[in-house]
């Protein structure tokens, strides 16, 4: 079985605790799908994406997470269609088997208008998640 992607959200922070157990919380901060941007269009924003990863007990122990950011008319393009992505990030994953763990995505996204992106979110080329992220005009 391979690692399964439990969550993906926008967020402006992120703060792990220890309890007892021994287990782990992770305490999320500013959870988010739209923003107002930080002046006007052109502009490239930065939202930060949490991935939470889960490894059954019987997955392999290595993955590639890829994240890949389009316009959501994009995305809903005819299946098959090759989109051009806005950013991408592709990192290793190596968490051992019936654990959790998290990976941060940070990309720089520039946008020539006020509009949605989604981050398509998969492990080894497996189902996607998809997470939108609209960018708004700035708040005068």
């Amino acid at each position: 079985m391979t690692m399964k992607i439990i969550a993906a959200l926008f967020m402006d922070d992120l703060e792990l605790r220890q309890v007892p157990g021994p287990s782990t919380r992770i305490d999320l901060a500013g959870i988010q799908f739209s923003a107002p941007a930080p002046a006007p269009c052109p502009v490239t924003v930065a939202p930060h994406l949490v991935v939470l990863i889960w490894n059954p007990p019987d997955g392999k122990e290595l993955a590639a997470l890829e994240v890949t950011f389009v316009k959501l008319a994009d995305h809903q393009a005819s299946a098959g269609d090759e989109l051009e992505p806005l950013a991408r990030n592709v990192q290793p994953l190596q968490i051992e088997a019936g654990k959790f763990n998290y990976r941060l995505v940070r990309a720089e996204i520039e946008f020539d208008e006020y509009t949605t992106v989604v981050a398509r979110c998969r492990i080894d080329g497996g189902d996607e998640l998809v997470v939108p992220y609209t960018l708004m005009p700035p708040v005068e």
